[in-house]
């Protein structure tokens, strides 16, 4: 088992970050209208999923890890809801909504994993 040194080797960060790009790679796809608008909302709540993981980790106290990564998956949960919205919006197609949106789920699944390790 390897140990786990730095928050890159986090295994929730590592699949967030994932998700961060891909959000920037359909984003990119999006009218000019939403250049300060969704297209923004979106870009800053996927990349606040994986800075929280980050400060968490840095964070010695366990409660203060859990408080970081409570606020990982509560970005987590605003971007499922700008997915939902660029997708009723036809920004992107429903297949790239669908994996976005699994995506989505796999991280919300490692986070709650990590939380649950540290409240034991």
């Amino acid at each position: 088992m390897n140990k786990i040194k730095t928050f890159t080797d986090l295994i929730a960060w590592q699949k967030g970050h994932e998700l961060v790009l891909t959000v920037y790679l359909l984003t990119k796809k999006f009218p000019d209208t939403e250049k300060f608008g969704l297209l923004v909302q979106m870009r800053r709540s996927a990349s606040s999923i994986t800075a929280n993981l980050a400060e968490g980790f840095g964070r010695r106290g366990l409660a203060d890890k859990t408080r970081f990564y409570d606020i990982a998956i509560g970005s987590l949960y605003e971007l499922q809801d700008q997915l939902l919205i660029a997708k009723d919006l036809n920004y992107f197609s429903l297949k790239e909504y669908t994996t976005q949106y699994n995506l989505s789920e796999d991280v919300q699944r490692l986070i709650n994993a990590l939380i649950r390790s540290i409240n034991k």
